[in-house]
């Protein structure tokens, strides 16, 4: 029964009228959402299902986004090697061969003074999936992320801290980037 379905009572002090109202709207609220999110095909995002079980990561594996792709694709249920498959192991699927991962600084703005007031951050990776017979499933791919940071010398010490952060920030970013590029190949 909502509340809704019921007069309500005059009876009642005039605060439990109101919140026997809002409740009913906000319920009957929800409901539309619900109702609507559902009828419109939405669905939260999934788990990446990939067309390959195994990968060798080769070149720069020992770099920052390297090294935090390999984690989340392990994490995913791929099984990830750092070297040629060895005796007795099955051989892997595909190759992530990563080109170039870079992170940067550079000045963008200074007083007039020369000192430095704006840094522009910059993460670069550039990487290519083949198989292992050399078919290439996606040509080279470089991703570029760019982040603007004021600088003052006296906070020195925090901006520092703020400068990693937002590093690793475009970290994570890039992975989920590669992630749902690799998650898009559908057939070896």
């Amino acid at each position: 029964m909502t509340p809704f379905s019921a007069p309500i009572s005059r009876d009642l002090p005039a605060d439990a009228r109101r919140r026997a109202v809002w409740t009913g709207l906000v319920g009957t609220g929800v409901l539309l959402v619900v109702g609507g999110l559902s009828g419109c095909g939405f669905a939260l995002r999934q788990a990446p299902s990939f067309a390959f079980s195994s990968l060798r990561v080769s070149n720069q594996i020992s770099t920052p986004v390297s090294r935090a792709l390999q984690r989340e694709l392990a994490t995913a249920g791929i099984q990830v090697m750092n070297t040629a498959a060895a005796a007795g192991q099955s051989p892997v699927q595909v190759v992530l061969e990563v080109l170039l991962d870079q992170r940067e600084r550079a000045v963008v703005g200074q007083t007039a003074s020369g000192q430095v007031r704006e840094l522009q951050l910059r993460t670069r990776f550039r990487f290519r999936l083949s198989t292992t017979s050399g078919k290439y499933l996606i040509d080279e791919t470089e991703m570029l992320l760019e982040r603007d940071i004021s600088f003052t010398e006296t906070g020195a010490l925090a901006k520092a801290a703020e400068e990693q952060l937002m590093f690793n920030d475009m970290q994570s970013d890039i992975v989920q980037q590669v992630m749902r590029r690799l998650a898009a190949v559908k057939s070896l």
